[in-house]
C-alpha cells in the first residue's frame, strides 16, 4: 500500500518555505496531497484556482503530487481521502503552541490519524507568504523567496513588474 500524506495550509501564495517541505515529504511517503485551504472569511489575494495552478507550476506537475481544495475542517477533508498522515511545518517556536493544539484536536475527531511536524530547511526559515506578499507588494526583489512563476503571478497582481 502507498504511503501517503497530506499537507495542508493556504498557500496565498507558495513560497520556497512549503516547496522544501514538500520535496523533503516525499523521501518519506509515495504520494502527498497538497490541500489548498479556502476560508471564506479571509480575503485571500490569489483565488484558489490560481493557488492550485501555482502549486502545480512549483513542482513541475509532479506525478505524486496531487493539488486539492477543500472548506471545512481538515481532518474531515483528509479522512474522505483516505490520508492518514497529516504534515505541518513549524518555522519558529511560536508556532509549536497553536499546531499542537491542532494536533490534539485532530487526534481527538480521528483518533487514528498522525501528524508530523516538519521544521523547514535553514535558508527557508524566516519566508512566510505575508511576507512576500508585502515584499512583493513594494517591488522588493523575492526572486529567493518563491518559484519563478510565483514572481510573475505576485508581480501581476500588484502591478510591479
Amino acid at each position: 500500500m502507498p504511503r501517503l500524506a497530506m499537507y495542508a495550509g493556504s498557500f496565498d501564495p507558495i513560497t520556497n518555505g512549503h516547496t522544501d517541505l514538500i520535496e523533503r515529504s516525499l523521501q518519506f511517503v509515495d504520494r502527498l496531497i497538497v490541500a489548498v485551504a479556502v476560508n471564506v472569511q479571509k480575503q485571500s489575494l490569489f483565488t484558489v484556482e490560481e493557488r492550485e495552478a501555482l502549486i502545480a507550476a512549483t513542482v513541475n506537475n509532479d506525478p505524486r503530487v496531487e493539488v486539492h481544495s477543500f472548506e471545512g475542517l481538515l481532518v474531515e477533508f483528509a479522512l474522505s481521502k483516505n490520508v492518514p498522515v497529516l504534515i505541518r511545518g513549524l518555522r519558529a517556536v511560536s508556532d509549536y503552541e497553536y499546531e499542537y493544539q491542532m494536533a490534539l484536536m485532530n487526534r481527538h475527531l480521528a483518533p487514528t490519524m498522525e501528524t508530523v511536524f516538519m521544521v523547514p530547511s535553514l535558508d527557508t526559515t524566516y519566508i512566510s507568504s505575508s511576507m512576500v506578499r508585502e515584499v512583493a507588494k513594494f517591488g522588493g526583489d523575492i526572486s529567493k523567496l518563491v518559484h519563478p512563476s510565483v514572481a510573475k503571478a505576485l508581480k501581476q497582481k500588484f502591478g510591479t513588474g
